[in-house]
C-alpha cells in the first residue's frame, strides 16, 4: 500500500487579516477604480430608461340615498377595475392612441350646434348658427406604433381602489409622457362606447418622464463591492500559489520534516576582513570583502 501525502493549501482567518492589512491600498484602488467605472457606465454609457405615470378614477355616478345599495356599487366598481386594465392595454385602445399621439390636438373650444326658434307659423327662426370646435395642437408627436406602445405600457392597481395607474417607460422623457397620456385620453374617450360606464376622470396627468435605469448610485455601489470580491480573491490566490516557506509549522507540520535549527541572517560592513596567518611560512593572508 502506497502512502500519498496530500498537500492542501489552506488559510485561516489571522493570515488573511494579515493579507488584507498587507494590501489594503490595492483594495482600495480596485474598490474605487471600478466604482468609477459603474458611475460612468450609468452615467454616460448605458441607455436611459424614463417613466411617465398618470391616475385613473372609473365609476358609476348613482342617485342613490342608500348607504347599502352605494357601498354595493362601489365595490361593483372595484371588481371591474381589473376589467379596465385589460381595456387598456388591448389593441382597440392602443391602436386609437398611436394615431393620436402623431398628431396630438386638444380641444379650446367645443362645436356648437346651430339654435333655431321656432314661430307661430311654425317656421323656424335661426337665433344662432353653429361653431365648429376650435382644436390646438397639444404637443409634439411621436411615430409610435401599437405594438412599440404595448411594450411601453403597464397598468398598476390598487386593493379596493377605484384608481389605477397607467405609467409609459421610453428612452425620451417627453416621450414617456406623450404615450401616457395618450392612452389615458384615449380610454377616456373611448370606454364609455365600450362598457356602461358615465364617469372616468383623469385624476393626475403624466408629468415629464422620471428617470428609472440605470440607478447612478446602485451602479456605483455595485462597482465597488465588485472590486473589493476581485481584490480579495487575487490576494488570496497569490497567496495560496505561493510556495515560500514561512515558518517552522509549515517545515515540521505540513511537510513532516525534523527542524535542526535556524540559520540566521546576519550582516556584515565594508570594512569587514579575515586575516589567516601560515604557520609555515610566517606570512598573513588578508582576506576582504568585496
Amino acid at each position: 500500500m502506497e502512502n500519498s501525502t496530500k498537500t492542501e493549501n489552506t488559510i485561516d482567518l489571522r493570515r488573511l487579516w494579515m493579507l488584507l492589512r498587507a494590501h489594503i491600498w490595492a483594495i482600495i484602488a480596485w474598490a474605487v477604480g471600478l466604482g468609477a467605472v459603474g458611475f460612468v457606465l450609468a452615467a454616460f454609457v448605458v441607455e436611459p430608461k424614463y417613466t411617465s405615470t398618470t391616475q385613473i378614477l372609473v365609476n358609476q355616478k348613482r342617485n342613490t340615498t342608500d348607504a347599502g345599495q352605494a357601498f354595493n356599487a362601489q365595490q361593483a366598481d372595484v371588481q371591474l377595475i381589473n376589467t379596465y386594465k385589460d381595456i387598456v392595454t388591448s389593441p382597440v385602445i392602443l391602436k386609437d392612441a398611436s394615431k393620436w399621439i402623431k398628431n396630438p390636438t386638444e380641444v379650446v373650444k367645443p362645436a356648437k350646434k346651430a339654435k333655431y326658434k321656432t314661430l307661430a307659423d311654425g317656421t323656424k327662426k335661426l337665433v344662432s348658427p353653429a361653431e365648429p370646435a376650435v382644436v390646438r395642437r397639444a404637443g409634439r408627436g411621436y411615430n409610435v406604433s401599437a405594438k412599440e406602445m404595448q411594450k411601453a405600457v403597464s397598468v398598476t392597481t390598487q386593493q379596493q381602489s377605484q384608481v389605477f395607474t397607467i405609467s409609459a417607460k421610453s428612452n425620451d422623457p417627453e416621450k414617456a409622457q406623450a404615450i401616457a397620456n395618450a392612452v389615458a385620453q384615449t380610454f377616456k374617450n373611448k370606454i364609455k362606447s365600450i362598457m356602461n360606464v358615465n364617469n372616468v376622470t383623469i385624476v393626475s396627468p403624466a408629468s415629464l418622464g422620471a428617470k428609472t435605469f440605470p440607478k447612478t448610485t446602485l451602479f456605483t455601489l455595485a462597482g465597488i463591492v465588485l472590486g473589493l470580491i476581485i481584490s480579495i480573491a487575487l490576494i488570496v490566490l497569490r497567496d495560496s500559489f505561493n510556495t515560500t516557506v514561512r515558518d517552522d509549522d509549515y517545515l515540521t507540520k505540513e511537510l513532516g520534516l525534523t527542524n535542526l535549527g535556524h540559520v540566521s541572517h546576519f550582516h556584515l560592513s565594508n570594512d569587514f576582513s579575515i586575516n589567516k596567518k601560515d604557520n609555515n611560512s610566517g606570512k598573513k593572508s588578508v582576506y576582504r570583502r568585496v
